[in-house]
């Protein structure tokens, strides 16, 4: 009597398409939606320079309906993140074209932040027109009334003026932000009066490092927010604002180019120089020791 044949269960077909799967990598397992997605652009989800928070944010932002809130302190509430990290993030997605800010004055007189998110770099910034202020019903004719008597003339009111706009750099480097940011954190340690607080120093930081990137020292810039305070300092951060922005060093020039901040490859501490590397400490502990020879 022959032995009988014991076929073995076929197996579930393959979820990769197009041949075998891959032995190691990733494997990505695709359901194609309906409803409640978003298109986001590989030009955007694999950027070589933006960070990760930024990748992240800007996707959030294009999720959201038009008219969405997405101020600094409502993103921090929203997210685990500090207030300072994504102000840097949005100030990245808006080097790289990605989110570009406005601020624009309503005819109530009103000024407002108008804020575009583009789902491809580099987008032509749409400027919102401000709205045409509502037609003035004409006044119905009266019988002219009798004059009143006259009134003690009061000083007329002047609008108050807009602060300039800060200085913001060029190109917008890491260890610039971060240098900036550590400075105006210690102030309070050199002079008791300047107190900041952390939106305080969110906002100045890049001012700060616009000095850095037009060649000032630490040592310079400290001195010029620090130097002659009026007594009493009673707003420490308007203060410092009008001295960045009127103290600001002239760009560099040709003859006379900036030398950048770097970071130490081995220690990671800030230092001057032309070209990335180590920084003098490091370069010194890496020279060979030398040893007086006898009788020489």
């Amino acid at each position: 009597m022959d032995a009988q044949q014991v076929s073995a269960p076929p197996r579930s077909p393959s979820p990769v398409r197009g041949g075998a799967a891959p032995t190691s990598g990733v494997r990505h397992i695709n359901s194609r939606h309906t409803s409640r997605f978003t298109v986001i652009g590989n030009h955007l989800a694999q950027h070589r320079e933006l960070s990760l928070l930024a990748i992240g944010l800007s996707t959030y932002i294009q999720s959201l309906p038009a008219g969405a809130r997405i101020g600094i302190k409502t993103l921090s509430e929203r997210f685990p993140d500090s207030e300072a990290r994504i102000a840097a993030a949005l100030r990245e997605l808006e080097a790289h074209g990605y989110l570009s800010r406005t601020r624009e004055r309503l005819p109530n007189g009103r000024v407002v932040t108008r804020t575009c998110s583009y789902n491809q770099p580099n987008g032509a910034p749409q400027r919102h027109p401000s709205p045409a202020p509502a037609p003035k019903p004409k006044p119905r004719r009266q019988p002219p009334a009798p004059a009143p008597a006259p009134a003690p003339t009061a000083a007329t009111s002047t609008p108050t003026p807009l602060p300039p706009p800060l200085p913001q750099p060029r190109n917008p480097l890491p260890q610039y932000l971060r240098a900036a940011t550590a400075l105006l954190t210690d102030l309070h340690r050199h002079s008791a009066a300047i107190t900041l607080t952390e939106k305080d120093v969110v906002l100045l930081a890049p001012a700060a490092a616009t000095w850095f990137e037009r060649g000032a020292t630490p040592a310079a810039l400290r001195h010029a927010l620090t130097h002659d305070l009026p007594q009493p300092l009673k707003r420490p951060a308007k203060l410092l604002r009008y001295r960045l922005t009127a103290l600001l060093p002239p760009p560099p020039t040709p003859e006379h180019p900036t030398v950048l901040l770097q970071n130490c490859d081995r220690c990671d501490r800030a230092f001057r120089s032309p070209t990335p590397g180590n920084c003098p400490g490091c370069s010194a502990d890496d020279a060979p020791a030398r040893f007086p020879v006898p009788g020489g």
